[in-house]
C-alpha cells in the first residue's frame, strides 16, 4: 500500500516532467509523505525508485547549429574566470533545433547564468538575426533588477556576431562575450538547458507543426522556471533563485557521462 501511495504522489509530477530526478521528487513530495505518515528519507526514497524502475538515466545528444566560419567580429570570452554573484550579471544565449514533421525549427534561448532562469526565447523556422534579437528583447523585458550592464555570452555563431544584433544588444546594456572556440563547455549552462528542455519536456520528439511546437515550448519554459528544482541552485526553482539571489553560484564542470539519476 505504501508503494501505491508513493507512486500516486509521483505520478502528476512525472507527467509534467518525465525525466525529473528522484532527489527532486523526494523534496516535492516530502510534505505529502509526512501527511501520510510515511517515513522515508532521501536515501530510502532513492532505493525505492531504483527498485521500482523509477530512476532516470542520463542521455546525451548533439546537433550543431553554430556557424562560426564568418568574417564578423568575435568578442573575447569575459566569463571564463568570472565570479558570478547575482542575477542579471550574465545572460547566456544559444540556439537549438526542434524537429517538425516537414522541416526544422530553431529555438533561441537567453538564460540567466546565476539563477538558470530562462529570461527570453523565440521559436521560428529560420535562424535569421530576428530569431536571437526577439529572444533577447524578451529577456530584457523580463529583467527584475536594476543592474546597469549585463554580460551577454554566446558561442561564435554568425547570428550573435552580426552587426545588427551586436548593435541592438549593446544599445540595451549588454556587454558582448563569446566562446574562444567551438566547445560546448565554454557555454555549458546554455547547452545544459537545451538538453533539459528537449529530453525532459518532449521537445526532442518530432512535433507536427510550428504552432504546436510554440505551445510546447511555452509550457516547458513555464514549468522549467517555476516548478523544476535545480541542484546547482540549491534545489530551488530558477524563478525563486532569480528573485531572491541567496545561493552561491556553482559552475558546471566537464565530466564524463555517467548513467546515474542526478538530473
Amino acid at each position: 500500500m505504501e508503494a501505491v501511495a508513493i507512486k500516486k504522489m509521483i505520478g502528476p509530477i512525472r507527467k509534467l516532467m518525465p525525466r525529473y530526478g528522484a532527489e527532486k521528487l523526494h523534496l516535492d513530495i516530502a510534505e505529502k509523505l509526512r501527511q501520510s505518515n510515511i517515513k522515508m528519507g532521501r536515501d530510502r526514497f532513492l532505493q525505492f525508485c531504483r527498485s521500482h524502475h523509477l530512476l532516470v538515466p542520463k542521455t546525451r545528444r548533439s546537433f550543431i547549429t553554430t556557424d562560426s566560419n564568418h568574417r564578423y567580429h568575435k568578442s573575447p570570452n569575459l566569463i571564463k574566470d568570472l565570479v558570478v554573484t547575482h542575477s542579471e550579471q550574465v545572460f547566456v544565449s544559444d540556439i537549438t533545433y526542434i524537429k517538425l514533421e516537414d522541416k526544422h525549427a530553431y529555438l533561441a534561448l537567453v538564460t540567466d547564468l546565476y539563477s538558470k532562469k530562462i529570461m527570453g526565447y523565440k521559436l521560428d523556422d529560420n535562424m535569421k538575426t530576428s530569431l536571437v534579437k526577439e529572444a533577447l528583447q524578451m529577456a530584457i523585458n523580463n529583467k527584475e533588477h536594476s543592474h546597469e550592464k549585463t554580460i551577454h555570452h554566446s558561442d561564435r555563431g554568425i547570428q550573435y556576431c552580426f552587426p545588427e544584433y551586436a548593435e541592438f544588444a549593446t544599445a540595451n546594456g549588454m556587454v558582448l562575450s563569446t566562446t574562444e572556440k567551438y566547445d560546448p563547455y565554454e557555454n555549458a549552462v546554455a547547452e545544459r538547458i537545451n538538453q533539459t528542455l528537449k529530453y525532459e519536456f518532449g521537445l526532442i520528439k518530432t512535433i507536427p507543426t510550428l504552432e504546436v511546437a510554440n505551445k510546447m515550448v511555452r509550457q516547458a519554459v513555464d514549468i522549467y522556471n517555476n516548478e523544476r528544482r535545480h541542484r546547482s541552485i540549491e534545489m530551488r526553482t530558477p524563478s525563486y533563485a532569480h528573485t531572491h539571489q541567496k545561493h552561491t553560484y556553482r559552475s558546471y564542470k566537464k565530466k564524463a557521462a555517467r548513467n546515474v539519476d542526478k538530473t
